[in-house]
């Protein structure tokens, strides 16, 4: 008997006819224009463009934060028009992780606590999830900060928490607004090499929003906006930034 060929995976994500319009009196702008792309599992993309060009929008988008005026957006094959919000936070919680250019973090509670929350949310035993935010802490060279809270905590240091919390319930896609916006050049290379060695040692999707173009360019695939239109989509070179090609 002739074996078949085994299934292809789903894409992490699918964009298609994609818009989102925004109303203001009379005015109608359209953020997001038709954008129609693929991301599939393992890919590290680069989202860019000029300020109000949509990046972020269409982040908000993927990410099933938002919803679309028209186009469909589909998260592990799952079609997010389709679902109601208790749904759509449901599917959230299981495959996206977020990172903002602001952190975030919870001020009452410590680093540690900060990375168990979400997993308890989620439903995860008290003591997995602590280890579970230990061992990202412990990756992440913040072990000796697991129990300061983020205002004892550096800039690179409450980013860093804040991509642990992120990454905590494993999520299969990992979307960045800017994540590197507020840091310092050497805190920002720090961020974007770690983010660099969790897609290529541990396989994760990575969709970031970034105006950097040594971060974009050292991006498996760079997307590129213009006025809501994706314009450009093409590979980056894989060298970390400041680094050699």
């Amino acid at each position: 008997m002739q074996a078949t060929d085994a299934p292809l995976a789903l894409p992490a994500l699918q964009a298609e006819g994609v818009t989102k319009a925004l109303h203001g009196g009379d005015t109608t702008v359209m953020a997001v224009n038709g954008v129609s792309l693929r991301i599939d599992r393992g890919e590290f993309v680069a989202i860019t463009g000029p300020s109000g060009s949509g990046k972020s929008t269409l982040l908000y988008l993927l990410g099933a934060l938002d919803r679309p005026t028209s186009g469909s957006v589909r998260i592990d094959g799952a079609d997010t028009a389709r679902m109601h919000d208790p749904e759509l936070a449901a599917l959230r919680n299981r495959h996206v992780g977020f990172v903002f250019q602001f952190h975030f973090l919870l001020p009452e509670l410590t680093a540690l606590e900060n990375v168990v929350l979400p997993q308890l949310v989620a439903g995860v035993a008290r003591a997995t999830a602590q280890a579970r935010a230990q061992e990202l802490l412990e990756r992440l060279e913040l072990t000796h900060r697991a129990g300061h809270r983020p205002h004892e905590l550096s800039g690179g240091q409450q980013q860093r928490v804040a991509i642990a919390r992120a990454l905590a319930n494993r999520p299969l896609l990992l979307l960045g607004d800017e994540p590197t916006g507020n840091l310092d050049t050497g805190n920002s290379h720090k961020v974007y090499e770690w983010l660099r060695e969790q897609n290529q040692q541990h396989g994760q999707t990575i969709v970031l929003v970034t105006h950097n173009p040594e971060l974009a360019e050292a991006a498996d695939r760079v997307i590129e906006l213009v006025d809501g239109q994706l314009v450009a989509d093409g590979a980056g070179r894989l060298a970390p930034p400041g680094g050699s090609p």
